[in-house]
């Protein structure tokens, strides 16, 4: 008799607690706890009255000094009934958010148990709620992404959709929803988005506006980046093809539509003057920090801002005396064209002490202030030279680039080393011959910043910009083009690309919000001053060169009783003109845009003035003007600068003179033979000897007399240049 099997045993013990027949009554009797949990909380949780955010609450915007600058929150709604809205919009909305709406009992459960989970894993916020459930989360709880409110809603949309019509549900729904543009409610957002009651929507319309509810900041067609513009024509058609695939359009309807582009927003009532632009820009900073929009409208919220009450008077008097003063708005329709944008930075802790939006914000809305729709032109070379010298660059025949390095100025010269080819024109089309980079820096010289960039490279040139803070996009080629600033940047953009040189490389980045509280939650503010992002002698060397621009250059009507560095700038036919410059102590970008009644960009020739409107007059005198009063009249910081040692007036070096060697060896080797860095220059295509004209690379003499409208400057100072608007190879024209 053989001896018992110990395994076979120790597995019939283990079957004893683990049978399929006790596995699956133990899982029914979980079923039914979870059941009977789940009816208790049913008769626990009654339906409540409305909650408070109904209502709304008041948002408080206060001056940094503490002083209320506006107080926000007022409903924007008007109750209407659902037989009073198209049945078609009524569908849209259907197809947009729940397409089983009127067959379903109230709750997604796998929507609705997805979103809890994500939320308690700590994911972040998830969709699956059901028309009903999100009407419910609208109108009866909160906006709390939390577990416990998860289960409130679905117990409570359960109860409303056996105790309410599935009419007055989705009445509900499309009254309490949030649309963007401080609109709730279907009735306010058909006035705010398309001038009219909810009653005359459009199919289209209504899809555009179910479309809205996803992301109503995001999906707002005028505000929107060429991304969110894609999302929510996107979103647009898939709730039209859902209603086809439910039977309520059909597919000929469908076919013959097009895109309601919506009109543009106006703000609210008590956002007059430069309050609503600097009320929405807080609003954009809070959600970039996490903070829904939903959130903000709710109310309750107190925002402490960075502006500075006397500053931010102090820039708005500055733009009235040198511009609005000067402009017949209301008599004359190329000068009502005239935009003006402006930003005011301290550098050394990022706050935004003073912000320039436009006219005002209940007759034109959007900011310029904020807006990344024109070129910030020549202010972009300082960022070339700054790149340069961070990354050791060096000339074609190997010569490391600074301020006494020298080019050649000729117009239309075509740069060297690129498989791009690039020609641009100089200011009025001059010939400057051999200078300095202080010089070229001083009268904005387009041929010899072409060819730096070419020598830096574009890429590294853009790395550099991306790394102050320009932002990317597709109007940011890695080409010699963008050495005269042809992409998008806004007025906060360049503040704080110029803030982060007047901080000595330190990337600064600027700040509106200083502190927000609401009852339940602080929100943190931006870190302002980041990491060293260039060497502090090419963030220095940048600003040295700016200074001979305000002391000898094309800004000197920006000067006053203060040390100051800065940039002219006018884009390509005349768009736009800056001045963005700084003193030790503050940061401050200005920009003029020619706009049309139909948010066209034009020129602004012939507007402010007779001829072009140059980043050297009206900018920088209200850039002057508004520092004066800024500073109090002045100020006695100064600049202490790292650099390597050359002069602001852009003089030629001595020839017969030796030059100390560089620290550094050069990053790249070089593409032709290398001199010594220490011998002087010797004739190439970047440093001729002569101010001679080169026959394959100089124009056929103009016909006419070149022009300017800039008046000379004092004797003492090298006449300015202004702006150079500039013809590539291809004929294409940019500027300075």
């Amino acid at each position: 008799m053989g001896r018992p099997d110990k395994s076979k045993a120790k597995k019939r013990g283990i079957r004893r607690f683990f049978s399929w027949k006790k596995l699956l009554g133990t899982f029914f009797v979980c079923c039914l706890l979870a059941m009977g949990a789940l009816y208790v909380v049913y008769l626990m949780v009654p339906v409540p009255s409305a909650n408070a955010e109904a209502t709304m609450q008041s948002n408080i915007y206060k001056f940094s000094n503490g002083k209320i600058l506006a107080r926000t929150g007022e409903i924007n709604r008007e109750i209407v009934g659902l037989e009073k809205i198209p049945e078609k919009v009524q569908k849209a909305f259907v197809a947009a958010e729940n397409k089983s709406f009127y067959r379903d009992n109230g709750v997604d459960i796998k929507g609705t148990t997805r979103a809890a989970w994500s939320t308690l894993t700590g994911k972040g916020k998830q969709g699956g709620s059901t028309i009903t459930q999100q009407y419910v989360k609208n109108f009866y709880l909160s906006q709390d992404q939390t577990a416990t409110r998860k289960l409130k809603e679905m117990v409570i949309a359960i109860k409303v959709d056996r105790q309410t019509s599935k009419s007055d549900i989705l009445a509900g729904y499309m009254n309490t929803s949030y649309y963007g543009r401080s609109a709730y409610g279907i009735q306010a957002a058909a006035r705010s988005y398309y001038g009219v009651d909810a009653t005359q929507l459009t199919t289209a319309q209504g899809a555009y506006l179910a479309s809205l509810l996803q992301a109503p900041n995001q999906y707002d067609w005028t505000s929107a980046s060429t991304t969110g513009r894609k999302l929510v024509e996107d979103r647009w058609n898939y709730v039209l093809d859902n209603m086809v695939g439910e039977g309520w359009l059909s597919s000929s309807e469908r076919a013959g539509m097009k895109f309601p582009v919506p009109q543009k927003p106006k703000p609210a009532p008590g956002m007059e003057g430069q309050t609503g632009y600097i009320v929405e820009a807080a609003n954009q900073e809070l959600v970039r920090q996490g903070v829904s929009e939903e959130d903000i409208k709710a109310g309750g919220w107190t925002i402490t801002l960075n502006i500075d009450e006397k500053k931010q008077k102090d820039l708005v008097k500055a733009v009235g005396k040198q511009l609005e003063a000067k402009l017949d708005r209301k008599g004359d329709k190329k000068q009502a064209t005239v935009q003006a944008g402006a930003t005011s930075v301290d550098p050394k802790t990022g706050a935004v002490v003073a912000l320039y939006g436009g006219v005002g914000a209940t007759e034109h809305w959007l900011s310029n202030a904020t807006r990344r729709d024109y070129q910030p032109a020549s202010t972009f070379k300082p960022i070339v030279l700054a790149s340069a010298v961070d990354n050791s660059a060096v000339t074609q025949d190997g010569r490391r680039i600074g301020l006494g390095t020298v080019y050649d100025g000729n117009s239309r010269r075509p740069v060297v080393g690129s498989d791009i080819p690039f020609a641009p024109e100089n200011e009025d089309d001059d010939d400057y011959g051999p200078v300095t980079v202080q010089k070229a820096t001083n009268s904005s010289i387009n041929s010899v910043y072409a060819q730096m960039i070419v020598d830096v490279t574009p890429a590294k040139a853009k790395k550099t910009a991306l790394a102050l803070g320009m932002k990317d996009g597709k109007d940011f080629p890695e080409s010699p083009a963008i050495s005269l600033g042809t992409m998008g940047a806004s007025t906060m953009d360049m503040a704080g690309v110029y803030a982060t040189l007047d901080n000595h490389g330190r990337k600064v980045t600027p700040t509106l919000v200083k502190k927000a509280t609401h009852r339940d939650r602080t929100v943190e503010a931006v870190k302002a001053i980041g990491d060293q992002v260039v060497s502090r002698e090419a963030a220095d060397t940048a600003t040295q060169a700016m200074t001979g621009v305000v002391r000898n250059g094309s800004g000197f009507r920006a000067a006053g009783d203060y040390e100051a560095a800065g940039k002219t700038g006018t884009s390509e036919n005349n768009r736009s003109a800056w001045f963005v410059g700084y003193t030790p102590e503050l940061v401050t970008a200005v920009g003029l845009f020619g706009e049309d009644a139909k948010g066209n960009q034009v020129t602004l020739t012939d507007t402010i003035n007779p001829g072009r409107a140059n980043g050297g007059r009206t900018p920088a005198e209200i850039w002057g003007d508004y520092t004066e009063r800024a500073l109090n009249g002045g100020s006695d910081a100064s600049f202490d600068l790292e650099t390597d040692g050359a002069a602001p007036d852009g003089t030629l070096p001595d020839p017969t003179a030796t030059t100390e060697a560089p620290d550094d060896e050069p990053t790249e080797a070089p593409t032709t033979s290398s001199p010594d860095p220490t011998s002087p220059p010797t004739p190439t295509a970047t440093t001729p000897p002569e101010p001679t004209r080169d026959p394959v690379t100089t124009p056929p003499e103009p016909t006419q007399e070149p022009t300017t409208d800039e008046p000379s400057p004092p004797p003492s100072i090298e006449p300015p240049d202004g702006t150079d608007p500039v013809r590539g190879i291809d004929g294409s024209r940019s500027g300075q």
